[in-house]
């Protein structure tokens, strides 16, 4: 699950928020230089760390529009602006090539499976699934924070954008080995 350690931001946004989101904006940057310092520290090379770069610039824009603009109508759809923002980065890095979860994938598989066109496949499969699920959850949002629909519907909507890929990049992998299996032993 190394790979929700970068969504940490995001979760820190969310949860300080509500105390005002030039505060969220703010803490949530701290968190994502703090994580971006501490895996550049640990030898994570920069396409590992394409979502904690992102993370960086979105909240450097979000912290001076915040702080800039407190009382704009934006501060009203941050999360939709959050998963807004992972849609592009996901979409983006399927867009040239370079799958955001890749990078992430390569911490934890050994060196020899990296460039086999499965691994690549996967890491294809799943950061199309996160793209969609932020994509969604983003236009989901939208609709919700324009209809003053509140935070009982909001937190849900979030909860599953995140839970739901989350699954699915633990388990799909598996899968897929376990598909390919009787193909390589015969």
């Amino acid at each position: 699950m190394n790979y929700l350690r970068g969504f940490t931001p995001w979760i820190a946004f969310a949860a300080v928020s509500s105390l005002g989101w030039q505060w969220g904006a703010a803490t949530a940057l701290a968190v994502a230089v703090a994580l971006l310092a501490t895996e550049r520290r640990a030898g994570a090379t920069a396409d590992s760390l394409i979502l904690e770069i992102s993370t960086v610039v979105f909240f450097v824009a979000l912290a001076a529009v915040a702080f800039a603009l407190p009382h704009s109508e934006l501060r009203h759809y941050g999360g939709a602006l959050s998963l807004g923002w992972l849609a592009v980065t996901a979409w983006a890095t399927l867009a040239v090539g370079r799958p955001f979860t890749t990078g992430i994938a390569k911490r934890q598989t050994p060196p020899e499976v990296w460039r086999t066109a499965i691994f690549r496949r996967i890491n294809v499969v799943i950061t199309a699934v996160w793209a969609v699920a932020f994509t969604l959850t983003a236009a989901a949002l939208t609709a919700v924070y324009a209809e003053g629909l509140g935070a009982g519907v909001s937190v849900p909507l979030q909860v599953a954008g995140f839970v739901l890929p989350a699954v699915f990049t633990a388990r799909y992998p598996e899968r897929v080995r376990a598909r390919m299996a009787p193909r390589g032993a015969a």
